[in-house]
């Protein structure tokens, strides 16, 4: 049996190990509340970062469509850019994909079954993941910023015309096409 079949065997198992971690990230009532909680609505995050991760997963073993791939990570990564982490942080459950892959498949690492071959091109592929992760969060944060500074021109614009401090500068352009008209 081949180790992209092999993966797949164990998707599941690998899936439950992976969201695990990710909720170890999180404070202990968060973790155990996200995990505990199954209601999309009653736990928009938990649930979010589950079909994420779940997304992940089966592009990992079906082909690594990016679109879709990208498509999945992103709803993970996005969640992760707006909360309190470091951008390492945000983005290292990617690699944990490796560590739990090799202790969920231990026996066939250690009985050869699978080569060393086999497992440099998974993990090149989930590099290529964290790659893609970090840009999607690069894209987050600056949304985010981007967000907060027109934020601030937007009250700063507010305030000045409650002081009567803003004034309209006529169009130069159309008071000089009356006058030749």
């Amino acid at each position: 049996m081949g180790f992209d079949k092999r993966l797949l065997k164990e998707k599941g198992a690998i899936l439950r190990k992976w969201f695990d971690h990710v909720l170890g990230t999180y404070p202990p009532e968060t973790a155990r509340f996200m995990k505990r909680e199954p209601n999309q609505f009653a736990n928009p995050v938990g649930h979010t970062i589950h079909h994420g991760l779940e997304g992940v997963v089966e592009e990992f073993l079906q082909g690594m469509d990016i679109e879709k791939l990208s498509s999945s990570l992103d709803e993970v990564v996005r969640i992760r850019a707006v909360q309190s982490f470091s951008p390492s942080q945000a983005i290292a459950f990617i690699f944990h994909l490796k560590k739990i892959v090799r202790e969920t498949l231990q026996d066939e690492i250690r009985g050869s079954q699978v080569s060393p071959s086999e497992l440099e091109v998974f993990d090149s592929r989930v590099d290529e993941i964290a790659l893609l992760a970090f840009n999607l969060y690069v894209g987050c944060r600056e949304t985010l910023y981007e967000n907060r500074v027109n934020e601030v021109k937007n009250r700063t614009f507010r305030l000045l015309q409650r002081a009567n401090l803003v004034a309209e500068i006529p169009d130069l352009e159309s008071d000089a096409k009356d006058k030749t008209v």
